[in-house]
């Protein structure tokens, strides 16, 4: 054992070194965000120096030690690091102790999500925000019973209706929360680039353009640059053919149909049909297009955007920064959002790209220039991004490295979707929802059967909530193991008592 225990403290002891030297580097960051955020800041600091090492063989060292084996400290790294020293038997100064132990963590957190979503309606289990419809700002008996229903946030997205629908959307919210004295926030989404298709020609008139795997189309900017071709569509997004490269891929109608860059002209791209997965072989108009590897030097915040911030700092609790990828582009939207006066109108990051993954710390770091700020994983176009195939694990490490600096997030997309169209739910989307108790709010798209999916998210978060908080599993009574051990109670264990002989 103290073999054991020599080797332990000879792998630890570097990787707290190489955590406060993290701190060090970083004293700067730390110092720059907000006073609130500092021991977040710090923390997330120490997380991401832990996550550069390979863990695992250690981790089931100090698992065979009786000792903690790391896997649930996202929250307060560097203080389990220290309680591990100490089991160990090395001493850490009085005065190198972290502050930031497990219950001032959860605490952080705590105040961060009250701070953005209000107080929970019932303990350990994630607020629900619903998108609103355009009818529901005709239809205040509607959003009353949504709020009934425990909806405590409410979604305006500004990619649709207008300024006059919205204000319908928040005077009936107003006067439901004054009427049932239940809180509910109201969160604005901004709309973002539209990245959408354009056709034209006969394509135009038809709503659709017929493809083939194998075949050549040309994407251009302008139709009267689409006229020299026999074969192409446009962009919404202007600037975009520039940054293209032969080789990257570029995604239309939620990855439906994928292509490549063969050539770049002057004012148009060649591209070749590569996979189509669909049945329907063709691209519409207004569908999504997603290029998940290119870098694009388009701006996240577009003209349209800013000149929705107004309604936002009159009307809002929460804005969300659609397709935000740089820390500079966070900074330009908080500077807009500080207009609000003495209104706290708080930003929600949205990670729905790749490079807005790839540069989560900074974003992150960014956000904590503010008392209180979140992140919403909308795993829709995240998914068509970095692939089907990694959204799991990508949307996992998003949680850890949130949860590490304290950041509240919204768990997005097609939640309990099937339930909300159709009234049935599939066995996948009920695990997912389940899934997303690790979030701290769960958004909820519009449907038909709103009130339905909120009742069946109610259920599921409170079964599947008293079982962990966060990632970390708590130990309640388990039903089963009840039920098992009431039945043998009081039964023969299959052995004589041993009969001891009288002297």
């Amino acid at each position: 054992m103290q073999d054991l225990i020599h080797s332990l403290l000879n792998t630890v002891r570097p990787l707290y070194q190489k955590m406060k030297a993290a701190e060090r580097q970083c004293d700067d960051i730390i110092a720059g965000v907000h006073p609130k955020q500092q021991a977040s800041a710090a923390n997330l600091i120490h997380y991401l120096s832990l996550r550069c090492e390979d863990l695992r063989e250690l981790q089931d060292d100090l698992h065979n030690a009786g000792l903690s084996s790391l896997a649930s400290s996202e929250s307060h790294a560097l203080r389990q690091i220290q309680m591990v020293l100490q089991r160990l038997g090395e001493a850490v100064a009085p005065e190198e102790v972290s502050d930031c132990d497990y219950p001032q963590a959860r605490h952080l957190l705590h105040r961060q999500t009250a701070a953005l979503f209000g107080p929970g309606n019932l303990a350990h289990t994630p607020h629900l925000m619903i998108t609103f419809d355009t009818d529901l700002a005709d239809d205040y008996l509607a959003v009353k019973a949504l709020i009934q229903a425990g909806m405590s946030v409410a979604r305006i997205n500004c990619a649709h209706d207008d300024p006059s629908v919205w204000l319908g959307m928040v005077h009936n919210i107003q006067k439901a929360v004054r009427t049932t004295g239940q809180p509910c926030k109201i969160y604005m989404d901004l709309a973002g680039p539209k990245i959408r298709t354009v056709l034209y020609g006969k394509a135009a008139k038809k709503g659709r353009l017929k493809v083939h795997e194998g075949e050549y189309l040309y994407l251009t900017e302008t139709e009267a640059d689409a006229m020299k071709f026999d074969k192409a569509i446009g962009c919404t997004l202007k600037g975009v053919l520039r940054d293209l490269e032969k080789g990257d891929r570029i995604l239309f109608d939620d990855g439906i149909i994928e292509a490549v860059v063969e050539k770049k002209l002057t004012k148009a791209v060649l591209l070749r049909i590569i996979r189509i997965s669909s049945a329907k072989p063709f691209i519409k108009e207004e569908k999504g297009i997603n290029f998940p590897d290119t870098e694009l030097t388009v701006e996240s915040l577009t003209d349209y955007d800013k000149s929705v911030i107004p309604f936002a700092l009159q009307h809002a609790d929460m804005v969300g920064f659609s397709f935000v990828r740089k820390a500079s582009e966070v900074a330009e939207l908080q500077k807009l959002l500080r207009g609000a006066g003495e209104r706290q109108v708080s930003l929600i990051l949205k990670i729905e790209t790749h490079e807005a993954v790839q540069n989560l710390p900074e974003l992150l770091l960014q956000g904590m220039k503010e008392p209180a700020f979140g992140v919403m994983i909308a795993r829709g176009d995240l998914a068509v991004e970095i692939g089907f195939e990694r959204l799991s694990e990508i949307q996992e490490e998003i949680l850890w490295i949130c949860e590490a600096g304290h950041v509240p997030v919204i768990w997005a997309t097609q939640v309990l979707e099937t339930l909300n169209k159709s009234g049935l739910a599939t066995r996948s989307e009920v695990t997912d929802a389940a899934r997303a108790a690790h979030a701290e709010c769960i958004m909820v798209n519009k449907g038909r059967h709103m009130l339905l999916v909120l009742a069946t998210l109610r259920d599921i978060l409170r079964r599947s909530g008293g079982h962990h908080i966060k990632k970390r599993y708590v130990f309640r009574p388990l039903n089963i193991a009840e039920h098992f051990l009431k039945k043998t109670k009081g039964k023969p264990t299959g052995k004589q008592p041993i009969q001891r002989r009288k002297s």
